[in-house]
Order: structure tokens, then sequence, then C-alpha cells
């Protein structure tokens, strides 16, 4: 059974209907990058996965005993968030809330947990500093150690790099593929990057005026790519 299916999905907001009929599977390990224009449905289909958006007809279906809460979310960061005043290892321990049920406080597999996401996004010089103290990269990583902590199978990336320069881009880039090469997580990223995408994903959902949904290497003798001029940022 495919980790996640998506059946004939309708999304919209404020009764308006933006995306219909969207069909698609992710099987355990894949690569998806989420491309398409502005305003095509992205960041909402992302948070009709989370749970966050009910659809307007059709249905999302976790496998393999996965549920909503089970999902790692890096949402795109707003000015406020950027100026939170926390430490880091309080922002990436606040991803293990979901695994602790009813219990009120942080247990030893929790804070282990989060330690070792700390330490995997090479952030361990830095988990007593305060967040906001942080360039935008370091912030960055510090939100991916927190999503990891929710993560039991799948991360789900919107925009991870917007606003990053082009040095702590391609570190970031590096850092998720990591994650998806060598620790199986599965990869669901939005993403402007059409460069990037086919160089990482493995799979290419392009949502526009038509939904392509298949293989980078499909992608690739697409409508779509040929309409984008095969290149540079959708």
């Amino acid at each position: 059974m495919a980790l996640l299916k998506c059946e004939n999905l309708t999304l919209g907001y404020d009764g308006v209907e933006i995306l219909s009929g969207l069909s698609f599977e992710i099987e355990k390990g894949d690569y998806l990058c989420i491309v398409g224009e502005n305003g095509s449905g992205k960041t909402t289909l992302m948070k009709t996965i989370l749970g966050l958006r009910a659809p307007r007809e059709g249905s999302v279906t976790f496998g393999e005993g996965l549920k909503k809460t089970d999902v790692g979310y890096l949402p795109q960061q707003s000015d406020f968030q950027r100026d939170f005043p926390a430490s880091v290892r309080e922002i990436v321990l606040s991803g293990c809330q979901n695994r602790m049920g009813l219990r009120p406080f942080y247990g030893k597999k929790e804070k282990a947990l989060a330690l070792e996401n700390i330490e995997k996004m090479r952030l361990s010089d830095l988990k007593a500093r305060s967040y906001r103290e942080l360039s935008g990269g370091q912030q960055q990583r510090v939100l991916l150690a927190r999503a990891l902590c929710a993560a039991r199978e799948i991360l789900l990336l919107d925009e991870p790099v917007a606003g990053l320069d082009p040095r702590v881009t391609e570190e970031m880039y590096s850092i998720i593929d990591e994650l998806n090469k060598r620790d199986k997580m599965t990869i669901i990223m939005i993403s402007h990057d059409i460069r990037a995408a086919l160089r990482y994903s493995n799979k290419i959902l392009h949502i526009g005026s038509e939904v392509f949904f298949g293989t980078t290497e499909e992608y690739l003798e697409s409508r779509e790519m040929n309409t984008l001029g095969g290149h540079g940022n959708g």
C-alpha cells in the first residue's frame, strides 16, 4: 500500500475552488517536488495532507499505520516567527509534543530525540542560543530539526530555502537529500526552483492549468516542462 494516497481531491477556500480532480500516490522513500505558479494550490494541498484544511471533495489516506500527527512539517516562516525568543533546544524539543500522549512533561526519549536531531542538523554548538539571534540558514535548520522530531516517515517542506543565499541554499538541499537517501525519510517539498527539483527528486507534481504527476524523467519530456523553458524558477 502507498505511504500516502490522494484521490480525486478538490481544494479551495473562502468559497473559491482552486484545484479539482487531483490524484497521486507516494511510496516509502520517495522525494516528491511540488512545483507550479503562485496561487495554484501548492500550499493548500500541503495543508490538506496535514489535515489543517479539509478538502472540498476527495480523500487523503495514509498507509502503514501512519497518522497525520506522524508527519513532520516545515512551513514558510513569518517575520514574527523569526524573532521568537526561545532557545534552539526548546524549539526543537517542541516538535516532540505529538509523541507524548497525555504526559505533561518531556521524557528521556523526547530529549534524546531532540538532541539527535540537533546533532543531525549540525547545531550542537548552538543549542543553548536564542533562536532570534541566529542567521536565516541556522533558523531553517532549527525548524527542520523540530519537524524531524515529529516525523516518523514523511517530511513536508514548504519552500524550505526561501530567502536564503545561494551557499546556504545548497547546504539546505544537501541536508534534505541526505535525510532522504541516508535516513530513508520520504520527502514532499514545495519548490520554485525547477533546477533543484530535477536534481534531487524522483517524482514531480506540477500544478497549473494542467496537472502533471510522474517521475522526474517523465516530467522532463512533458509539456509542462517545455512551457517552463526547461530551466529557471517557476
